[in-house]
């Protein structure tokens, strides 16, 4: 099995071209206690894309959605969000812009807090509501998003009675509260079950299809996670890109065996994907 290859990737060639991009890296990596969880990364997202990024655990798939939420700098290299460099601009004024959703934010959610105020509680970047208040326009918008993840008649109940894959609905909706530029999912689909799942996957393709949602970036390991309207994809293994670009260039049995180490066989029904080992 041939090694994994630096994907070549067009890269802007004046600043000016950052204002196409709500993300942009550039010779990217992160070190942390003599470990690299990335390496030597280039990477771009432009406005209307939507990306899946694959890759076994330890790839360094959390850390790449880590850059992009603006929650870590880079030890080498330029990061630019929506326009601004890390380590040049407030996160606490980039973050807003970003919806981002993952199991750590799941886990710092109080269990009695009430499913729309979770959703709503993001437009003061909170978690557990106090004493901020909320116009009738803020608890439309929750209760819109809600019905567009199919948890609305949940609004009234509170986090800890919920599925896990209302929770990550309910999380989704949160990070689409404020209308984010960007959304960035870390393993949206972990822990469902096979109905949770397809169900997720249905929704989040209607959201991909959506020309007004914001560009996209989900993380998973699984290519059957992968909903219709992802426009591209980034394999990463051993903190490296194995490939990126466009899904139908990107998603081969061969970029995938590498990636992965394994010999596997990629079959394709419809827009969906699967894999298994040969």
């Amino acid at each position: 099995m041939s090694e994994p290859t630096q994907p070549s990737q067009t890269q802007p060639s004046d600043p000016a071209d950052l204002a196409d991009l709500v993300v942009h890296m550039a010779g990217v990596g992160v070190r942390r206690g003599g470990n690299a969880l990335l390496a030597d990364l280039d990477w771009s997202v432009e406005l209307d894309e939507r990306w899946v990024v694959l890759g076994p655990n330890g790839a360094g798939k959390t850390t790449l959605l880590r850059l992009a939420a603006a929650e870590l700098h880079p030890t080498t290299g330029t990061v630019h969000l929506l326009g601004e460099r890390l380590g040049r601009v407030d996160v606490f004024e980039l973050r807003p812009r970003i919806g981002f959703t993952s199991a750590a934010i799941n886990g710092r959610v109080p269990p009695d807090e009430r499913v729309r105020d979770v959703v709503v509680s993001a437009g003061y970047a909170v978690l557990g509501r106090w004493r901020e208040r909320y116009d009738s326009m803020d608890t439309e918008r929750a209760d819109e998003l809600l019905g567009a993840l199919g948890i609305k008649h949940l609004a009234t109940r509170t986090f800890g009675t919920l599925s896990e894959g209302e929770r990550k609905r309910t999380l989704i909706a949160r990070a689409l509260m404020t209308d984010p530029e960007m959304l960035l999912l870390d393993e949206p689909a972990a822990g469902l079950d096979l109905g949770g799942r397809e169900d997720l996957v249905a929704r989040l393709a209607t959201l991909a299809q959506d020309p007004d949602a914001p560009a996209m970036v989900l993380v998973t390991h699984h290519v059957e996670e992968i909903p219709p309207g992802f426009t591209h994809a980034l394999l990463l293994a051993e903190g490296r890109a194995v490939a990126a670009g466009l899904v139908d260039d990107v998603l081969t049995s061969e970029n995938l065996s590498r990636t992965f180490g394994q010999d596997l066989l990629l079959e394709r029904s419809g827009e969906r994907f699967f894999a298994r080992r040969r």
